[in-house]
């Protein structure tokens, strides 16, 4: 039987198609010896690049090295909801082993269809969130540590009035929603009641809204400000720093990430190692556990950072005890 010309060179294109394609991927990908994982980030790059490192790290601990027996698929949203979603559908089409979200990148991952197992790094809660059923038994496709730490709320307001004893006012600012909000919120007012701290409130969902937002909190005369840490915040640090010296009202946040913008302190989790935590959750569910049955974290290793430079500039004096407990005195400036 003869075959039709057209369906020879059809097959002959398919097959050419097919050798490309492989050259395209190392030998050792082609041998199918690599573990496929995603990294979407709802971040930049440049926020970012040092965590993915720590997160390799924790990989390379635990066995895993790119070009060996890991393929890392990296991308960054760049703070779009938009792209955040199309970048979902890209990784789906790929289908890794495990997503490793962070930020705007996490509701995409954990919502995809069919569902993909996802290890995330959430700032907020992620029951409330609705990634998981509960912190012991998330139920889902979704697992990880959150940063969400509502004690530590109680340590950044302390360290304010420490420094700052004076204070009388706080203003907050947070994103409504940002999940668990309300939780820090109450959380917030209540161990300002207890320092006999007055409170004021002021929400943004974007950029815009925070610039707009700030005018007013200007106009209630605060003597201090307390950031709740969400995408926003982090996102806005650098320009929020800088309204903050302008304006001599020292600000704290739970993040290193703040105090480095120029923030006068930060008090929370060291998240280079939550990174690198995140390996094991990989490494078990690429050996089989489910996501829906490893609990969900919190961390455990804190760093306090103070910036002496903000503190000069705005009269403020650092108590030795203080100095003396922070892992990390700065002298970074604002932009202003």
């Amino acid at each position: 039987m003869r075959i039709p010309a057209s369906l020879t060179r059809r097959r002959v294109a398919l097959a050419a198609g097919a050798v490309l394609a492989g050259r395209c991927l190392p030998g050792w990908a082609q041998a199918g010896l690599a573990h496929r994982v995603a990294f979407l980030s709802g971040g930049t790059k440049a926020d970012l690049e040092s965590f993915l490192a720590a997160f390799t790290d924790g990989m390379r601990e635990r066995g895993y090295r790119e070009r060996q027996n890991l393929l890392l698929d990296v991308r960054y949203a760049a703070y779009s909801p938009e792209r955040a979603q199309k970048l979902a559908a890209e990784i789906a089409a790929l289908k890794p082993a495990v997503i490793v979200a962070n930020g705007g990148g996490i509701a995409p991952a954990c919502r995809l269809t069919p569902p993909l197992p996802v290890v995330f790094l959430i700032s907020g809660d992620p029951v409330d969130a609705g990634f998981a059923d509960s912190y012991a038994r998330p139920g889902r496709n979704a697992t990880g540590v959150t940063l969400l730490a509502l004690d530590l709320i109680v340590k950044r307001l302390e360290l304010l009035k420490q420094i700052s004893p004076k204070m009388r006012k706080v203003a907050f600012l947070a994103s409504p929603e940002h999940a668990g909000q309300k939780l820090e919120l109450a959380a917030s007012r209540a161990a300002a009641a207890r320092l006999g701290i007055k409170v004021t409130y002021h929400e943004a969902r974007t950029p815009a809204e925070l610039s707009a937002a700030l005018p007013a909190v200007l106009a209630e005369r605060p003597d201090g400000a307390l950031l709740f840490s969400d995408a926003l915040m982090v996102g806005q640090r650098q320009s929020l720093a800088g309204f903050f010296l302008k304006y001599r009202i020292p600000s704290a946040a739970g993040w290193v990430a703040f105090a480095e913008a120029g923030h006068l302190v930060s008090y929370g989790p060291e998240r280079h190692a939550v990174w690198r935590r995140l390996g094991d959750f990989v490494d078990r569910i690429i050996k089989g556990t489910r996501p829906g049955d490893m609990p969900i974290e919190l961390p455990n290793v804190l760093e306090l950072a103070v910036n002496r430079r903000t503190a000069a500039a705005m009269g403020l004096t650092l108590p030795q005890s203080v100095l003396l407990r922070a892992d990390k005195v700065l002298d970074t400036s604002p932009a202003v």
